[in-house]
C-alpha cells in the first residue's frame, strides 16, 4: 500500500497562523483550473467548482491505480482580481470580479492523465463546465499570507493592513492576484468559523 502523501503539511506555502502576516517564496505549482466573472454566489461559480472536484478525484484514484503514488486531494483555490483593487476591499462590488478557481495537483500530473481523468469524469451526468478544466503551472514566488478566519466579506479589513500597511512597510509591492485557499468546504462550514488564507504576491518596491 502506497503511502498518502498530504502537501498541505508538506508544502511550506499552505502554512498560515491567524492575526500574522508572513512572508512566504511559493514554489511554481501544477493546478487544475476554471476560469470565471461575476458574483461568486452565483451559478457560474457553483459550476465551475463541480467541473474541478470530479476531474480531480479521477486523477488521484489513477495516479493511485496507475503510478502507486496517493496523495490526498487539495483544497479548492482562487485567483481573483478586478479593474479596480477597491472591489475587493472597500467597494466589496463582487459583479466585478474575475477569478480562476483551482485545485493543486502533484508535480507528476502529466497534461495526458487530466485529459484522460476529464473523460472519465464526462462518462455519466458531465459536468456543465467540465470542457472547461485545464492543467496550468502557477509561478508566484514571493508572497505574502496570512489565515482569516470568518466570513468572506470580513477579509476585507485584513486585505487592507496586508495591502496598504504591511506590504510597503517590508519595501514590497503588490504584483500578480490575490489567491485565497479554502481550507475546508465552505459550503459545508459555519460562514463565521471558515478558514482562509489569503495570499498576495509581492515584489520589491
Amino acid at each position: 500500500m502506497a503511502d498518502k502523501t498530504d502537501f498541505k503539511k508538506t508544502l511550506d506555502s499552505y502554512t498560515a497562523r491567524s492575526g500574522r502576516f508572513r512572508i512566504v517564496d511559493v514554489p511554481d505549482l501544477d493546478y487544475l483550473m476554471v476560469d470565471g466573472h461575476g458574483d461568486p454566489n452565483g451559478p457560474a461559480f457553483a459550476e465551475a467548482v463541480q467541473a474541478l472536484y470530479p476531474v480531480a478525484y479521477k486523477l488521484k484514484f489513477a495516479s493511485k491505480k496507475e503510478l502507486g503514488r496517493d496523495y490526498a486531494v487539495m483544497p479548492l483555490e482562487g485567483l481573483w482580481w478586478s479593474d479596480s483593487m477597491d472591489a475587493f476591499t472597500a467597494a466589496r462590488d463582487k459583479t466585478r470580479w474575475d477569478w480562476t478557481l483551482m485545485i493543486m495537483v502533484p508535480d507528476w500530473t502529466s497534461p495526458e492523465m487530466v485529459a484522460a481523468a476529464v473523460a472519465a469524469a464526462g462518462a455519466k451526468d458531465a459536468p456543465a463546465r467540465l470542457g472547461d478544466v485545464r492543467l496550468e503551472r502557477l509561478s508566484e514566488g514571493r508572497c505574502v499570507q496570512t489565515l482569516h478566519v470568518g466570513t468572506f466579506d470580513d477579509e476585507a479589513p485584513v486585505l487592507e493592513r496586508m495591502h496598504g500597511e504591511f506590504i510597503p512597510a517590508q519595501g514590497l509591492r503588490l504584483r500578480g492576484r490575490h489567491h485565497e485557499v479554502y481550507l475546508g468546504d465552505f459550503r459545508r462550514t459555519a460562514p463565521d468559523k471558515r478558514r482562509t488564507l489569503l495570499r498576495q504576491p509581492v515584489a520589491p518596491a
